[in-house]
């Protein structure tokens, strides 16, 4: 009985170690940032801004404007000060921002966010021991919103540059910025995805985390465990102004690239080969050949461009660019925008259901203002007539170099219930091409239809808006 109440106790005794052996593992495993933060707090820095900011008089409450003579010599004092409707432009006064941003060089070279600096006349950075220097622009790149900065400062502490690209989703992510003003505050997380792609920027894999941003830390390092700089903090995704659980910051791999080039040259070149893209779900698929959606279908081919002088056509899809696969069409301008301008790459497609190389020269992507000057569209007028549960019409020679159509085009007027409204096609779209066709004209439009396959998709190239679209039809059996 003695033996069994001993071993009944060593029993009890091992299980409380292995239970305590097992909470003091857990709690190892937690993260202490308390030395990232000491490390790290001292190379991070406010930037506050200025912008001159002119804005309307206001009429005091109450006061409407005067009906004035037209020939008084009154009226052009009123209009002058108060406009034609008591808003003139004659007050000036300076409007304030807040930003983060951290030093990379012990000679004061400050890395942060375009939109921080962005029309500012006045940057001062604010250094951990309470300085406050006045900083230059040395460059800055709108399409990644990177900016480089220079103060007059001499033996500062830096941050750690680490690598992007060996990151993973789940591992903890530290922020450290200045939200709402307030300095040097610190936040952790983990990383939620990589290689996310917004809406608004084509040229940025954004991380993104559930680390706590807000107003005043764009601009601010995101670390890893290790101490070192992976990210930029760049966005927030939010309904209400403040963060909501989803942060994006820019890679340290892509803002190394656009920092170098700006120390360099004060500007970032990015290839470009002059295509608009989109993007390929399974019906697509189907009505291209593909066994499964992958790639980057072109929707047009910009004149004179690098792609138009290679050979590109509408309808091919880009399943691979210099050796790297593109599964989606944001892949795409990454990969191009990467390559060197000048260099020839090799792409690989697939056209009417067969592969294909193409070999193009990259050259290097215009400005937005360029782009847009080259790419102006708008909508024809309607016209009327009845096919395949559309209403469509033919377009103007004049409609047609409006929007650089070419000799091609149909207008749809009207959709009713079939197989284009199915297909999604709407009121207002120009349906450019049809089965690998150039649909010029009804007729021919009626040609190609009838000889279509029943049963099988079919890929329909329309304009919608300003931007060409591929769609699959198909027609029931």
């Amino acid at each position: 009985m003695k033996n069994l109440s001993t071993l009944l106790n060593t029993k009890v005794l091992f299980s409380a170690i292995l239970i305590l052996v097992s909470l003091n593992t857990q709690a190892r495993e937690l993260p202490d940032f308390t030395e990232l933060v000491e490390e790290n707090s001292a190379a991070v820095v406010n930037i506050s801004t200025t912008q001159k900011v002119k804005a309307p008089h206001k009429l005091p409450h109450g006061f409407k404007m005067p009906e004035i003579p037209e020939n008084s010599p009154f009226g052009d004092l009123f209009r002058h000060f108060f406009g034609e409707e008591g808003n003139g432009e004659q007050e000036e006064f300076k409007g304030q921002s807040l930003g983060s941003g951290f030093i990379i060089d012990t000679d004061g070279y400050v890395v942060t966010n375009y939109h921080v600096v962005k029309e500012a006349d006045e940057i001062i950075v604010k250094l951990s021991d309470r300085r406050e220097l006045k900083a230059e622009v040395l460059g800055y790149d709108e399409r990644s919103d990177l900016a480089l900065l220079k103060i007059e400062a001499k033996n500062l502490p830096v941050v750690k540059l680490g690598k992007s690209s060996e990151l993973k989703v789940g591992e903890w992510a530290m922020a450290i910025g200045s939200p709402f003003g307030f300095d040097h505050s610190v936040s952790v997380g983990v990383i939620s995805a990589i290689g996310r792609n917004l809406p608004s920027e084509n040229y940025v894999p954004f991380i993104q985390t559930d680390v706590a941003i807000n107003p005043g830390n764009s601009g601010g390092p995101l670390f890893n465990l290790d101490g070192e700089v992976i990210g930029i903090n760049s966005q927030i995704y939010s309904r209400t102004g403040g963060f909501m659980g989803l942060s994006f910051a820019i890679p340290v791999d892509v803002a190394l690239d656009v920092i170098s080039q700006l120390k360099e040259k004060g500007k970032v070149a990015r290839g470009w080969l002059g295509i608009l893209i989109q993007d390929i779900n399974r019906e697509l698929a189907e009505s291209f050949g593909m066994k499964k959606p992958k790639g980057a279908v072109v929707l047009r081919v910009l004149p004179d461009s690098p792609a138009a002088k290679a050979g590109f056509k509408v309808g091919d899809v880009v399943v691979e660019f210099n050796g790297k696969e593109i599964n989606r069409s944001s892949d795409l301008p990454l990969a191009v925008g990467r390559a060197p301008i000048g260099a020839k790459a090799r792409v690989e497609l697939i056209r009417e259901g067969k592969s294909k190389s193409l070999y193009v020269v990259i050259d290097e992507l215009p400005s937005s203002e360029e782009l847009a000057d080259s790419d102006t569209e708008q909508k024809p007028e309607l016209g009327n007539v009845s096919l395949l549960g559309l209403t469509v019409a033919n377009l103007s020679k004049e409609q047609r170099e409006e929007l650089d159509l070419d000799d091609r085009g149909l207008l749809v007027r009207d959709v009713e219930a079939g197989p284009a409204r199915n297909a999604g096609i709407r009121h207002g779209d120009i349906v450019l091409m049809i089965d690998g066709k150039n649909v010029k004209d009804i007729q021919a439009f009626k040609q190609i239809v009838r000889n279509l396959d029943k049963g099988k998709s079919t890929p329909v190239l329309i304009h919608r808006g300003n931007a060409p679209v591929f769609l699959a039809l198909k027609i029931p059996e």
